[in-house]
């Protein structure tokens, strides 16, 4: 699969929910120009607790070095759950850019604001502690999600995240979602962009709010999704599991949601 500008973010390396094997499936099976790391590829919360991290947390980083240094562009802007690697903003490192922030332009000319979105969490009055107590509420979510996951695979069912069951259905966490979503429109139009690409609340999504285009790319851990931009610069989010599953019998790929252009 060829496209012009690959997406990710909140890989989280170090963790155990983190699906490093599904993220080198995509990689190995896509091609492009640029790749953007928008946040948290490697978890130092989770590895202050636990160290966890086997070969194919390894090969990820091992596969993205190894894109930078055959000519794609790979751009790392570091998370909340990596924020150490702030310290080396402005440095190329074995050919991967780490930046702060980034304005990109897309095939098709319009700006775009990349950031990862933890800059956004005073905005929708989450604070440090919060943050904490949220973290270590998602652990145990996390270990939940797990299990269900792999016994609905034991039983052949459809893939099923609890924890994106809880995001749609607890009412506070759709309005913060929701809040979140607005902050980040928000700071984007600000800036003169005409739209904004995110991480940071795992909750994937392409919509229009104001006349600005927000995109959540998603996550590694819970969703197994990343932004693809089309050689045309359409902006398209990709789930890997229906992907996979689709490439076997040829049928078109469903994409979660689209930017109009």
């Amino acid at each position: 699969m060829r496209v012009e500008s690959i997406f990710i973010s909140d890989v989280h390396l170090g963790q155990g929910g983190c699906r490093a094997e599904d993220l080198l499936d995509f990689l190995a099976e896509t091609e492009a120009r640029n790749i953007f790391v928008i946040g948290d590829l490697v978890d130092f919360w989770a590895m202050r607790r636990s160290i966890w991290w086997p070969q194919a947390h390894q090969d990820v980083l091992r596969m993205l070095v190894g894109r930078a240094k055959g000519g794609t562009r790979v751009v790392y802007i570091p998370g909340n759950h990596d924020e150490a690697a702030r310290e080396f903003v402005g440095m190329n490192i074995c050919g991967v850019e780490v930046r702060r922030q980034l304005v990109h332009r897309t095939a098709d000319g319009r700006r775009m604001l990349l950031i990862h979105g933890d800059e956004l969490d005073s905005a929708v009055r989450c604070g440090r502690v919060h943050v904490r107590l949220g973290a270590a509420f998602y652990s145990v979510s996390l270990l939940l999600d797990r299990f269900v996951l792999r016994m609905r695979r034991h039983l052949g069912l459809q893939e099923w995240s609890l924890i994106g069951w809880l995001k749609r259905s607890v009412r506070d966490a759709r309005a913060y979602i929701a809040l979140f979503e607005e902050a980040a429109a928000k700071i984007a139009s600000r800036a003169g962009c005409d739209g904004v690409i995110c991480g940071h609340i795992h909750h994937p999504a392409i919509r229009e709010i104001d006349g600005v285009l927000y995109c959540n790319d998603g996550d590694w851990v819970e969703n197994g999704t990343a932004l693809v931009e089309s050689t045309t610069g359409r902006l398209s989010l990709l789930r890997w599991s229906e992907f996979r599953a689709r490439a076997g019998d040829q049928r078109p790929l469903r994409l979660l949601g689209s930017s109009k252009a």
